[in-house]
């Protein structure tokens, strides 16, 4: 096991900065996620930690030795891909223990890594069988295993799930989840599903536009996002946001809607009067019915049935806005529907800078 830590990372492509002056610190045995929409720098900066892709400007230490001029087999780490990269002459056995056949370890213990690996990911039947005999979860289970065998200082996770359908993208979550928790062997994982982030990861870290947007703990993001991006972001389904303009002071100031509805935000709050702000609402803290927080209303647009829960979507001040109730709830289409949230509950951000205030 070991840190990582990034001292004042930059990559640029010519005049083009897509890594800006990242520094981050991972303690050894943390799995972290980085997550980010799509062009936010998270797999490139993966890349430049495994040694696969040059560093422009800064330091990417592993267990306290810099290693930006060392290859990726001398940084001692292991990769996981979202293409399983399998050998498909090779049996299941074959394929997780080839990288130690090649590096001359002997045979005798070649058998004992793969097989203790097998036995974690639960492979020991399939030894026999070749990729093409294997399901897709079967086969990224042998492309962790191929990387479990080296007994690496850090994993390395690059979207190593999207290729698997919904059902199959849960279990080896858990899977994922349950192995961290066997080697606890730091990790680093990368994902644009902020779902897979919140379950796995002990810290996320949210880039964009190859910037640290905000990293912390997932409960922390999700109760405290520090701006508008984090909010947006963080959270299924996505937070609502409307909005507003901020009305008294003191212990009862208030975000005015375009319609006149006044949502009470809680007195710590650092608003000033006719301060143009932005409104967060949770869809989780929408509340059916009730007087005790704010009261909002409006026509319902839309209801989604999910099992246990159901998303109503209504509008609020000409935008829709989604609540999450319970599956018994009766919600029909074009009634009014009325909801409530604690001023507590209620996220403020100044609407000109994206901060949460």
């Amino acid at each position: 096991m070991a840190s990582v830590e990034l001292k004042n990372i930059r990559k640029a492509y010519g005049s083009l900065d897509v890594i800006h002056n990242i520094s981050l610190s991972i303690e050894d045995g943390q799995f972290v996620a980085l997550v980010g929409p799509s062009g936010c720098g998270k797999s490139t900066l993966l890349r430049m930690i495994a040694g696969l892709e040059e560093i422009t400007s800064g330091e990417i230490m592993i267990d306290d030795a810099v290693v930006n001029e060392l290859t990726p087999r001398e940084r001692n780490i292991a990769m996981v891909f979202q293409s399983y990269a399998l050998y498909p002459h090779m049996t299941v056995a074959e394929n997780m223990g080839f990288n130690l056949k090649l590096s001359g370890l002997p045979k005798p213990q070649i058998e004992q890594r793969v097989a203790e690996a097998a036995r974690m990911l639960d492979l020991t039947k399939l030894m026999d069988r070749k990729p093409a005999q294997l399901s897709g979860g079967q086969r990224q289970r042998v492309a962790m295993g191929r990387a479990i065998v080296r007994n690496p200082a850090v994993f390395l996770f690059d979207e190593p799930l999207s290729n698997l359908d919904a059902k199959l993208r849960v279990q080896m979550r858990s899977e994922i989840k349950t192995l961290h928790q066997k080697v606890n062997t730091t990790s680093i994982y990368v994902t644009h599903d902020q779902i897979e982030a919140m379950t796995l990861a002990d810290r996320i870290v949210v880039l964009n536009q190859g910037k640290i947007e905000q990293e912390g703990t997932p409960l922390e993001l999700y109760k405290k996002p520090a701006n508008l991006f984090v909010a947006a972001f963080i959270g299924s389904p996505a937070m609502n946001l409307i909005e507003g303009v901020v009305e008294g002071e003191g212990g009862g100031p208030a975000a005015r809607l375009s319609d006149g509805t006044a949502i009470r935000i809680a007195p710590d709050r650092k608003v000033r009067p006719g301060q143009a702000v932005t409104v967060g609402l949770r869809p989780e803290h929408l509340t059916p019915g009730g007087r005790d927080g704010n009261a909002l209303a409006g026509q319902t647009l839309l209801v989604e049935p999910t099992g246990a829960q159901t998303h109503v979507v209504f509008d609020l001040a000409g935008q829709p806005v989604t609540a999450v109730v319970d599956g018994d709830y009766a919600a029909r289409y074009g009634a009014r529907f009325e909801a409530n949230i604690s001023s507590e509950q209620v996220h403020i951000f100044d609407r000109g800078t994206g901060l949460a205030l």
